[in-house]
C-alpha cells in the first residue's frame, strides 16, 4: 500500500495586528492509500487550517504536501484547481450548499464542474442518494430541508465524482446524534466498500473513532503518533 498524501514538516503562520500566530507547527504524516484517518483535536488547534493546507486551498509557509505524488507547492493556481476536481471531495461543517438550487442540482454542480462526461452514472448517483436516505427530497431547495438533510446532500456532492480522497471538516458539527451517526457511517462505507481514502478533521473523539486510525492533534502538532480508534480516553 502507498501514500496518497504526504504531508512533511509543513507550517502555517497567520500575521494578526502586528502579531504572529502559528497555526500549523511543522507537522509530518503519511495517509495510506484506501486508509480513514481521523484527526481530532480541540478547538483552535490548527486543525482546519491543516485541512485547508491538504486540500489545496491555503498555501502552506513551508514544507511540502503531496497528493498522489503531485506537490501542492510547485503547482500553479489552475493546476491545484485541476487536481481539486479530479481526485478531492470536500465535506464542510457548513453545508455550502446554493440556496437557488434543488438537492439534485447541488448535487449534479460537482458533476459540471468536473466536466467529465465519463463520471455521469445515473446508477451511482441513485445508490449514493438511496444510501444517503435523500432520494424523495432530491426536488426540495435547501431551506426546505432538515440539516441533516443539508449535511447529506453535501456528502453525495462530495462523493458523486467518485474522489479517490475525501476530505471532510467537522462533518457532524452541526447535527444531532442521529443525523451525525448517518454521515459517519456513509463516510465509512465510502471508505469500505469504494476504496476512497478519507481524511476527517475533528474534535469529537466519539466521531474519530470511526476512522481506521486516529492522529491527535494539538497546538498546530500532531501529538504522538497515529493510534488505533479504541484508544480514545488521551483524546479528551
Amino acid at each position: 500500500m502507498s501514500a496518497i498524501i504526504q504531508v512533511e514538516n509543513v507550517t502555517k503562520t497567520y500575521r494578526i495586528g502586528k502579531v504572529d500566530v502559528p497555526a500549523v507547527r511543522g507537522v509530518s504524516f503519511e495517509v495510506e492509500r484506501g486508509e480513514f484517518l481521523s484527526v481530532v483535536g480541540p478547538s483552535g488547534s490548527g486543525k482546519s487550517t491543516l485541512f485547508y493546507i491538504l486540500g489545496g486551498l491555503a498555501q502552506a509557509d513551508s514544507g511540502r504536501v503531496l497528493i498522489d505524488g503531485t506537490d501542492f507547492a510547485h503547482t500553479t493556481d489552475s493546476e491545484r484547481t485541476h487536481l481539486r476536481r479530479k481526485k478531492i471531495g470536500f465535506v464542510f461543517q457548513k453545508f455550502n450548499l446554493l440556496p437557488t438550487l434543488t438537492a439534485r442540482d447541488n448535487i449534479r454542480i460537482a458533476l459540471d464542474i468536473a466536466g467529465d462526461a465519463a463520471i455521469r452514472d445515473p446508477e451511482h448517483f441513485r445508490n449514493i442518494t438511496e444510501l444517503l436516505g435523500i432520494d424523495k427530497r432530491l426536488n426540495h431547495r435547501p431551506n426546505e430541508l432538515s440539516g441533516g438533510e443539508q449535511q447529506r446532500v453535501a456528502l453525495a456532492r462530495a462523493l458523486i465524482n467518485k474522489p479517490a480522497i475525501v476530505l471532510a471538516d467537522e462533518p457532524t458539527g452541526n447535527l444531532d446524534t442521529q443525523n451525525s451517526s448517518a454521515v459517519l457511517e456513509m463516510l465509512q462505507r465510502s471508505n469500505r466498500e469504494l476504496g476512497q481514502t478519507v481524511l476527517m478533521i475533528t474534535h469529537n473523539p466519539e466521531a474519530a473513532r470511526f476512522g481506521k486510525r486516529i492522529l491527535h492533534f494539538r497546538d498546530g502538532q500532531v501529538v504522538g503518533p497515529a493510534l488505533d480508534p479504541q484508544w480514545i480516553n488521551a483524546v479528551q
